[in-house]
């Protein structure tokens, strides 16, 4: 099985900008799972994820990602 073709050929930037995609995906399914949590019927079962600490971690790195991504995107030749 090979890789994509643009996974292949792409620098850098494209690659911190993938990894952010997915991080801040995950930060969205994260926030998602937190809101179900808590407008559950049952308040005494709390159950065990930690979405807000979770939610929190994948934002600032998928920000972080993107912020580093966009110089390398935006700069003239790449």
């Amino acid at each position: 099985m090979h890789p994509p073709e643009f996974l292949v050929f792409a620098n850098d930037a494209q690659l911190a900008a993938i990894w952010a995609g997915m991080f801040l995906a995950l930060a969205a399914v994260a926030r998602v799972a937190e809101a179900r949590r808590v407008r559950r019927a049952r308040i005494d079962h709390v159950g065990w994820v930690p979405w807000t600490g979770l939610f929190l971690v994948c934002s600032v790195i998928g920000i972080t990602l993107l912020a580093l991504a966009a110089k390398g995107l935006l700069a003239p030749g790449a």
